[in-house]
């Protein structure tokens, strides 16, 4: 007990903490990054991730998971924690973008360089993420109904749990095409190729907000702050993100 009044009282390891982050299945990479270089920076502290599509995460949250930051892709599932009163208020910032985009697998031999081309008899399965639950899918519906093509290519999805299990089906070559954004196709760019960028009528905007009942609200704000910082910034454009 003295020992740790003592360390109390000199702010030392005392106010380390786990910090545990829900983060959106896309920023895998780059958030795994971010982890090892603020726990260089912050001796003591461990950044703990959970990474899913969006969706999902806020229900977990929800349900009572001990998580003490959130980062959605799409502001819809950040609206919906918001709405749930589960984030703490005002600590709600967008602190990345990303862009949609239609790719197929490397050594496809389907022309297919717009979305109309997926019109196709011969294009019979083409992934995205659920449009219930995975932000990139209600990018991608969205997209596909802006084109008056969502009807005629409804039958021929293949929907993915997270944007990363989309990229898995057109790397493996089980789908002729499929929508993820840009920085998830870098990541697998000697097995997909990417065919077309395609424009949404909503910017790809990602926030990052403090769980209101986290167990580690000090230790989660510190995690923000350092996400949004240039260091962290550097990171995450090395993978392809840009400023939102």
């Amino acid at each position: 007990m003295l020992v740790a009044l003592v360390l109390a009282a000199m702010g030392g390891a005392a106010s380390a903490a786990d910090i545990t982050v829900s983060a959106a299945a896309s920023l895998t990479n780059a958030f795994k990054e971010i982890g090892t270089a603020y726990e260089k920076d912050h001796p003591g502290d461990t950044v703990l991730f959970n990474f899913a599509a969006s969706d999902p995460l806020v229900q977990q949250i929800a349900k009572g998971a001990p998580v003490d930051v959130f980062a959605s892709a799409d502001q819809d599932a950040m609206d919906k924690a918001e709405g749930l009163k589960l984030l703490a208020p005002g600590t709600r910032k967008n602190f990345v973008a990303n862009t949609l985009v239609l790719i197929t697998p490397a050594n496809s031999r389907h022309a297919i360089k717009a979305l109309a081309d997926l019109q196709q008899p011969a294009i019979t399965r083409i992934t995205l993420g659920n449009p219930a639950s995975v932000p990139v899918g209600r990018y991608a519906r969205s997209a596909l109904e802006q084109a008056k093509l969502w009807r005629a290519l409804e039958p021929k999805a293949i929907y993915g749990t997270s944007v990363r299990q989309s990229l898995d089906y057109v790397a493996r070559g089980e789908v002729d095409a499929g929508f993820v954004y840009a920085t998830d196709a870098a990541v697998q760019k000697d097995k997909v190729a990417v065919v077309a960028t395609i424009p949404t009528t909503t910017p790809v905007t990602y926030p990052i907000a403090l769980i209101a009942k986290g167990p580690q609200g000090e230790a989660g704000r510190r995690f923000i702050a350092y996400v949004m910082a240039p260091a962290a910034q550097a990171v995450l454009a090395k993978y392809g993100f840009s400023r939102p």
